[in-house]
């Protein structure tokens, strides 16, 4: 495979190998960002989501009448990100007070933003019907009850009823969210009793039905069979599909495309309810997955056995390997090409603190500079301080320049909550 067609399918668009044999994102040269920057760092290449978010826009606005596209903001918290996404026509899903202060921190009107979760607490509740927020996803019952007591009439507040259409789709376990046996929403026998109790909240409008199958999902099929198992709960004006298309982390992978992801969606809604419905989705990881990459700085090489090659983050700025078995890609950032067969790890006190088992690095070195593509959902959104790491800046990178969104965590940081 060419170098270009590698850069594309996995790395942010646009990026390319320059005449020093480096590797460039958002036109900035990644040596020189790490000097500026510093290690471990998340470098973000901006106008991939752009493109990405107009793309989608695209595909929906082709293959659907009427159709409302929300950035599911877990996938990447973080104000500039969020506000970014607005600018593009997109709303909010927070899962939290936490995630909905991080969008309004980045502008997002809170009639653009949408509440979520499994377990919502009375606070995030409270916040969100003080705020106006524009949809609130009902999970359980005690949503409802505590809806029906923080909302008072005659305003109306827009929610959805989050349904377990009891669809798996070929996905890992920890990221499959749509089974009849799962901790999100009500299932099949327990949905019609929940929605007459959502009609007969005055001060509630149940606007229509949530559900949400997983992540990183290629086959798209199930998709019509969830829409099909929600077809006996009766006949509502909007159905918010979730997200779940899958993105490319390795050179391997070949997701769907938007145009055959919002198709899929928009024709399975119309062939089980016909035309004249709302589609709503939540796309996260296929929007910023694949426009951010992570630069770490090689700290050892040594052969125990096998090589490992340890660099100065891990699983405090990406869990996701440790936490589900995540598969990436790495290079030498100045020095592309492999010949080295090793385990990048990180610097933390575990043993399952592997980045990539199975790496193929060119003679890497301490002193390198190691690059990891796709790392834009889940990195930034689950890093952590564990061994008092630092977690990373936040790089924004476009047309040659950077900018700092999120700064590096400091020693006083770590220390602001202890009393």
């Amino acid at each position: 495979m060419a170098e270009t067609e590698l850069l594309e399918n996995v790395y942010p668009i646009g990026s390319r190998l320059n005449e020093l044999g480096r590797l460039e994102v958002g036109g900035c040269d990644v040596v020189e960002l790490a000097a500026e920057f510093g290690t471990p760092a998340y470098i973000v290449a901006e106008d991939d989501l752009r493109a990405r978010a107009r793309g989608l826009q695209s595909a929906f606005g082709a293959a659907s009448d009427d159709f409302e596209l929300i950035f599911a903001s877990k996938a990447f918290p973080c104000a500039a990100i969020c506000a970014l996404f607005a600018e593009e026509g997109f709303g909010c899903d927070v899962a939290s007070a936490g995630e909905m202060a991080i969008a309004l921190s980045g502008g997002v009107p809170a009639a653009k933003i949408q509440m979520h979760g499994n377990a919502k607490s009375e606070l995030d509740l409270q916040r969100a019907v003080e705020l106006g927020v524009g949809a609130i996803v009902v999970d359980n019952l005690r949503d409802l009850d505590r809806l029906e007591r923080l909302v008072e009439s005659p305003a109306k507040q827009r929610v959805y009823l989050r349904v377990a259409p009891g669809i798996n789709p070929d996905t890992h376990p920890a990221i499959s969210t749509g089974g009849p046996n799962t901790k999100f929403g009500f299932d099949l026998e327990h949905a019609p009793a929940a929605i007459a109790r959502a009609q007969q909240i005055g001060s509630l409008n149940l606007a229509g039905l949530h559900f949400h199958i997983g992540s990183q999902i290629f086959d798209l099929s199930p998709f019509e069979g969830a829409l099909q198992s929600l077809a006996s709960l009766g006949d509502f004006k909007a159905y918010n599909l979730g997200g779940g298309l899958a993105a490319a982390y390795t050179a391997q992978d070949q997701p769907p495309s938007y145009a055959e992801y919002a198709a899929v969606k928009a024709g399975a809604l119309e062939s089980v309810f016909g035309p004249g419905h709302r589609l709503l989705d939540e796309p996260g990881r296929a929007l910023v997955a694949n426009g951010c990459v992570t630069l770490y700085s090689v700290e050892s090489v040594k052969r125990n056995v096998d090589t490992y090659v340890a660099v100065d983050g891990g699983m405090s700025d990406n869990l996701r390997p440790m936490l589900y078995g995540a598969r990436y890609e790495a290079e030498i950032a100045d020095r592309f090409g492999g010949g080295t067969a090793c385990h990048l790890v990180g610097k933390h006190c575990e043993s399952g603190d592997i980045l990539i088992r199975g790496a193929d690095l060119n003679q890497p070195a301490a002193g390198d500079l190691v690059v990891v593509p796709a790392t834009g959902a889940y990195g930034h959104a689950m890093a952590n301080n564990y061994n008092g790491a630092l977690r990373p800046p936040v790089i924004f990178a476009s047309n040659g320049d950077a900018r700092v969104v999120v700064r590096r965590e400091s020693d006083d940081d770590l220390l602001v909550r202890d009393v």
